[in-house]
């Protein structure tokens, strides 16, 4: 994209060349976040790096490894996510937490480079909206075999997926038999919270504006009930009857009936990032001991957590394939809610145009 219109159109730069700690992926696909269309139309920044290739869903095959490369080899399977490098040093850093970098983690587009030339045409980072990446070792998940059929709908695990894996592991708990978890929303996250938590063993509940999606979630996804927000009564059937909600919208929305579905010492999660500021009173917390977070994607140790926890569950997201020639109107159909449920890029059928 070369300016916050979000229309797109190629770019060639050159990645930096592999280093001793680097590998190389020839991208195959590139999961469509809505995190992408916020970065290009200037809606989380003022000034975005233009020109800039988006997306942090990344899979792909390893072309080159550097000297110090254990993880991996030529032709394996590798993946990126929303992370290419942190400090190492801070202590968000060594506790796996590379994404609350105090020193500023860099993420896979917009970031400005903490490893400069060798051979690198650009100042920013720059996503996998392209052919290639190179990325430290360290910054690379293993894709596990299990997934190896299912690369394309593997991709977005690595934004979305672990979106929702990070607060239900660690504000949760893995093992969610008995409990009950409400998911706002029914999109790209929303449909991974239903995967996972199911999985988890949760009790799930979707909670979205109609029952329009009703028949997908509960016989396509397997959740266990469902509740329109915008039918009367519905909403206070599941009043005080929660034990966690994560919110996955990103549009502004009313909170307060919402948090009355949770129990006593319930947690309402937020994960969604709407462009306007959400109204909060602090009395819809103080009476049942409600706690109200947020949560941002995840350490490199806890995506690959996911991942094959993902693997060993069965647990992908349901995709619709698109070329680049696709790609503003896939963005104009994410705005819509007009996809069931993540676009992916078909990064590795694209023919570079002749010069």
């Amino acid at each position: 994209a070369y300016d916050k219109s979000g229309s797109h159109k190629p770019i060639t730069f050159q990645r930096r060349d592999v280093l001793a700690s680097d590998i190389e992926i020839e991208i195959i696909y590139t999961g469509v976040c809505h995190s992408d269309i916020h970065s290009i139309r200037a809606e989380w920044s003022d000034n975005p790096p233009y020109p800039l290739a988006t997306g942090h869903e990344i899979v792909g095959k390893v072309a080159a490894v550097g000297s110090d490369v254990k993880k991996f080899k030529v032709g394996d399977f590798a993946a990126v996510g929303c992370m290419v490098d942190s400090c190492g040093t801070c202590e968000e850093c060594k506790n796996g937490m590379e994404q609350f970098c105090l020193n500023s983690a860099t993420f896979t587009y917009g970031s400005p480079l903490r490893i400069e030339g060798h051979g690198c045409t650009e100042h920013v980072t720059q996503g996998g909206y392209s052919k290639t990446i190179v990325v430290r070792e360290q910054f690379a998940l293993v894709v596990p075999e299990k997934l190896h059929d299912q690369l394309a709908a593997t991709a977005p695990l690595l934004c979305a997926g672990i979106t929702l894996w990070n607060p239900l592991e660690t504000q949760c708990g893995r093992d969610l038999s008995g409990k009950k978890l409400g998911i706002v929303g029914l999109g790209g996250l929303g449909h991974m919270g239903v995967r996972l938590g199911k999985a988890m063993g949760a009790h799930v509940t979707v909670i979205s504006r109609s029952h329009a999606k009703k028949k997908e979630a509960l016989e396509g996804l397997g959740a266990d009930d469902f509740v329109a927000t915008g039918v009367e009564g519905e909403l206070e059937k599941v009043k005080n009857s929660m034990d966690f909600i994560i919110d996955t919208v990103s549009a502004k929305h009313d909170l307060a009936p919402l948090i009355a579905c949770l129990s006593f010492r319930g947690k309402y999660i937020v994960v969604g990032a709407p462009e306007k500021m959400q109204e909060i009173h602090n009395s819809w917390f103080l009476y049942k001991s409600i706690s109200y977070s947020g949560s941002l994607i995840g350490g490199v140790d806890q995506t690959q957590r996911m991942l094959d926890f993902c693997a060993e569950h069965g647990v992908v997201c349901d995709i619709e394939m698109i070329g680049f020639d696709q790609i503003d109107k896939a963005h104009e159909r994410v705005l819509n809610a007009d996809v069931k449920y993540r676009f992916v890029l078909d990064v590795g059928n694209y023919q570079v145009p002749a010069n």
